[in-house]
């Protein structure tokens, strides 16, 4: 009986102790509520809020006091630790490679420029015979120019040295066309018979060379031609009808040309004022300076080309006159013509001169034209044009064959023509805008640089005390 009071005690003990523990338990939970779980900051309750908020002196001095809202929770808790990270993503364009960007910037500024060139050349296609008419009013005013230049010097008037050029120009022009044409005409019946003489010579001669070719194979090709002549009457019929247009297009043109030529020769320097008030203010210094040379570019380009074509056609005029090749002046004349197109030009009328060479005078007479016309055409491009022209028109021959097959194919033989010269002056005006701009940058820098120093401002009285 004695151990029931004692087990009593020890009971009564344990559950004062487990008591004492709850209570001690309970304090520190209730602890652990009044702080921040992330920064174990101590965090106020809502009424230590308000009562701050009351107390502030941002609260007494301020009539509109922001609402306090009860129901926001007082802390958010943070991720789990088992969450995954969670990196942030990239800028879109930082994630493209530098030269992906660089690239794209290059393409879309070449599709503009690609798109700009195209609609350029549309609108020189619909008005090609306006715009070839002016360039080459353009090439003839800066053959003409000098001789006007002259004339005013020994004490005519503008008006009337202009009209004097001008007449005595187009004047030798048409005298040099109608000769060729009366040499035509005058040796047709000639060159038609030896044309037949010349053709059976070559029939005769395929039949004992080597090539083993028959009189059938020959008479058989000559049926096909004449087949195919007699097949395509209608087109020839309506080629020729298109002939007529094209004609009636050039003697327009020519006009063109020669009222053109007239007012540049008389107003070229109010005509170049006029277009410089076009030009935007910042950039006409650059432009005024960069005219003058374009247009000394432009006039010794067509002198020298005048003089290379000139020497040309006397030199092969003479060679195929003495070897005895019929219409040696009017092929003398093609060939002066046929010079303004470089490099094309010399192949296409030297190759003419060497055709009728070899269907009139046989294949030695057509050997030693074709040796002619290479001796000439070596001293022309080693000698002539380097001496003649110099380094005043310096074009690639690269650039010489890409420029003449995309002026050919924009403008026909008149875009062939014009083409080199406008290389030349777009070279030289490019260049002279590129040293110009550099000097400009240079000039504005030693400006800076010998600048006086800004003087100091004046120190009012208010700023002493």
């Amino acid at each position: 009986m004695a151990k029931v009071p004692n087990l009593l005690e020890r009971l009564g003990a344990g559950l004062t102790r487990m008591g004492e523990r709850l209570d001690e338990r309970r304090a520190a939970a209730e602890a652990d509520a009044e702080l921040d779980p992330v920064s174990a900051v101590p965090v106020p309750s809502a009424a230590a809020h308000t009562a701050a908020a009351r107390t502030s002196p941002a609260a007494d001095s301020s009539d509109e006091t922001e609402p306090v809202d009860d129901h926001l929770p007082e802390h958010v808790p943070p991720p789990p630790a088992y969450a995954p990270a969670v990196s942030a993503r990239p800028d879109p364009v930082d994630a493209v490679p530098w030269s992906m960007r660089v690239a794209a910037a290059v393409g879309w500024r070449l599709l503009v420029l690609a798109g700009s060139i195209y609609v350029l050349t549309q609108i020189i296609s619909a008005v090609s015979l306006v715009v070839l008419a002016f360039v080459a009013a353009l090439l003839i005013t800066a053959l003409l120019q000098p001789t006007v230049a002259r004339l005013k010097r020994m004490g005519l008037p503008r008006g009337l040295a202009t009209a004097v050029t001008a007449i005595s120009g187009f004047v030798i022009m048409g005298l040099v066309g109608w000769f060729v044409v009366w040499q035509v005409m005058d040796n047709l019946d000639d060159l038609s018979s030896k044309v037949r003489a010349g053709i059976e010579e070559l029939k005769h001669w395929a039949l004992n060379s080597p090539f083993h070719v028959t009189e059938d194979q020959i008479n058989q090709i000559a049926k096909n031609l004449s087949d195919t002549i007699g097949a395509n009457t209608n087109e020839i019929t309506s080629a020729g009808l298109q002939g007529v247009t094209v004609l009636v297009e050039v003697l327009t043109g020519i006009l063109l040309a020669m009222f053109s030529t007239l007012f540049l020769l008389y107003d070229g320097p109010k005509i170049w004022q006029w277009v410089l008030n076009l030009v935007p203010e910042a950039a006409r210094p650059g432009v005024a300076g960069a005219g003058p040379k374009a247009w000394r570019t432009l006039t010794a380009y067509v002198r020298g080309t005048v003089l290379v074509a000139l020497i040309d056609a006397v030199c092969i005029g003479i060679g195929i006159y003495f070897l005895g090749v019929p219409m040696a002046v009017p092929l003398a004349v093609f060939i002066f013509l046929f010079a303004f197109i470089p490099l094309v030009g010399a192949v296409v009328s030297g190759a003419l001169a060497v055709v009728v060479a070899l269907v009139t005078d046989g294949v030695f007479n057509a050997l030693m034209v074709l040796l002619v016309v290479l001796a000439v055409q070596q001293i022309e491009g080693h000698v002539l044009q380097p001496f003649i022209l110099g380094r005043a028109v310096r074009v690639h021959p690269l650039a010489v064959v890409l420029s003449v097959a995309a002026g050919g194919l924009v403008g026909g033989i008149g875009g062939a023509v014009v083409a080199v010269p406008l290389v030349a002056v777009t070279n030289t005006v490019v260049g002279y805008l590129r040293k110009y701009s550099r000097e400009n940058a240079l000039r504005s820098a030693r400006a800076v640089e010998h600048a006086p120093p800004p003087a100091a401002a004046p120190v009012s009285a208010g700023d002493r005390e």
